[in-house]
C-alpha cells in the first residue's frame, strides 16, 4: 500500500512540475518569432497599442530599413484622410513624412491586417515587409501572416517592440503581460479553429 501511495505522489508531483513548466514557458511560446530587421519594401505598424509600435516603426524607417510605412488599426468610421489621426501625427512628430505613410482603415482584426496588407503589397509590387508588434503577439502573427502570404513570393519579418512590462520568463508577474499572454493563447486557439 505504501508503494502505491509513493507512486501516486511521484506521478502527481511530476504532473505538477510539467504543468508549472508549461505555464512558465507560455511567454517564450508566444514571443519566439521576433527577428532582426533587414531591408524591405515596407514597414507594417500594427494597431492596438499606445505608441510603442509607432516609435519602433519610425526607428526602423529612419534606420533605412524601408521607405514606406503602412499603419493599421485605424477605425475607418472615424478616419478622415485630410485630418491625420493620432498615429499619423505621432509618426510625423517622429520625423516620418506624411507621403511615406499609407493608412489601412479597413482591417479590424489581425487576420484582416495580414490579408489586406498582402493585397496592398501585390498592387504596389512590394515583395517584403517588416511587421511591428509587441512580443506576446508574435506567435499569432507568424501563423496568420504565413497563411496570408502562402503561395506567393512575398516575405515578412516580425519585429518586436521592447515594452518595459514584458519578460518572456516572468510574464505572469506583471498584470499587463499576464492578460496579454492569456488573451493571445485564447486567440491562437480561435484562429487555429477558424482561419488555419
Amino acid at each position: 500500500m505504501k508503494l502505491f501511495f509513493s507512486r501516486v505522489l511521484i506521478v502527481l508531483f511530476s504532473i505538477s512540475v510539467m504543468a508549472a513548466l508549461f505555464f512558465v514557458s507560455l511567454g517564450v511560446l508566444v514571443s519566439q518569432y521576433g527577428e532582426t530587421p533587414q531591408k524591405t519594401d515596407v514597414i507594417i505598424v500594427l494597431g492596438g497599442d499606445n505608441g510603442l509600435r509607432i516609435q519602433k516603426g519610425a526607428e526602423l524607417y529612419h534606420a533605412g530599413y524601408a521607405s514606406h510605412i503602412i499603419l493599421t488599426g485605424i477605425d475607418e468610421r472615424f478616419y478622415r484622410p485630410n485630418h491625420p489621426n493620432w498615429r499619423e501625427r505621432r509618426m510625423m512628430e517622429l520625423g516620418v513624412p506624411k507621403n511615406a505613410m499609407k493608412v489601412d482603415a479597413q482591417s479590424k482584426t489581425t487576420w484582416e491586417e495580414a490579408l489586406n496588407t498582402s493585397k496592398t503589397m501585390e498592387k504596389k509590387g512590394w515583395k517584403s515587409a517588416l511587421v511591428v508588434s509587441d512580443p506576446p503577439h508574435l506567435l499569432r502573427l507568424h501563423q496568420t501572416w504565413s497563411r496570408a502570404f502562402e503561395g506567393s513570393s512575398k516575405k515578412f519579418i516580425l519585429i518586436q517592440t521592447n515594452p518595459g512590462w514584458w519578460n518572456r520568463i516572468l510574464w505572469w508577474k506583471n498584470k499587463k503581460s499576464c492578460q496579454f499572454v492569456i488573451n493571445e493563447i485564447k486567440k491562437n486557439l480561435f484562429y487555429a479553429a477558424v482561419h488555419y
